[in-house]
């Protein structure tokens, strides 16, 4: 025990103050919990997949491949890390009553893992087992159903992303002049 008697007044205040307030203090030592609810949210297209352009090519008598880059931005904010697939159908390529083979448009190779859109961390897609490539976009009169033409495997995919597959579009040594066009339809579907 401490005298405070035996210590100088100034000394012996301090003292006296310095024992209330140790012993007044609560523990520093202690653990919280800090919780984050995070939901899951949708899976989409970001934007409407950009329109692909194949350039204008003067016919030779042979055949000819000309291609056109799409860009096909995937928004994966479901949390899940199941992965997603891509599936697409087309109409057949018409000039008038004109038109191309409906085996036409092709992707050579898988596309090249997707980029994370600008202010996303993204764990970008990797193509998983199931796709064979050369892929072949079905085609008809009517579009005919539609088959997976890109799949992220379960892990990848999460976040935006942009995918950019290179499509060919095969022109027959026999196809006709015109302006042909084709409608393309792409869906995002849950799972690879």
């Amino acid at each position: 025990m401490i005298k405070l008697s035996k210590i100088p007044r100034p000394l012996a205040g301090a003292i006296g103050l310095a024992l209330i307030c140790a012993t007044a203090l609560p523990s520093a030592a202690g653990a919280t919990t800090a919780t984050a609810t995070l939901t899951a949210g949708s899976l989409g297209l970001v934007s409407a997949p950009s329109n692909p352009a194949f350039p204008s090519t003067a016919l030779t008598g042979l055949n000819q491949s000309i291609t056109a880059t799409q860009t096909i931005d995937v928004g994966d904010a479901t949390g899940s890390g199941v992965g997603w697939n891509l599936t697409a159908t087309s109409t057949t390529f018409t000039a008038g009553a004109n038109t191309l083979p409906t085996s036409s448009v092709t992707i050579a190779s898988a596309p090249a893992s997707p980029t994370c859109d600008s202010n996303a961390t993204c764990s970008p897609a990797t193509a998983a087992a199931g796709v064979t490539y050369p892929y072949s976009l079905p085609a008809g009169t009517t579009a005919p159903t539609a088959t997976k033409m890109y799949s992220a495997a379960a892990g990848t995919g999460l976040g935006d992303q942009t995918l950019s597959p290179t499509w060919t579009l095969a022109v027959p040594a026999k196809a006709l002049a015109g302006s042909y066009t084709s409608t393309w339809t792409l869906s995002l579907v849950s799972g690879p």
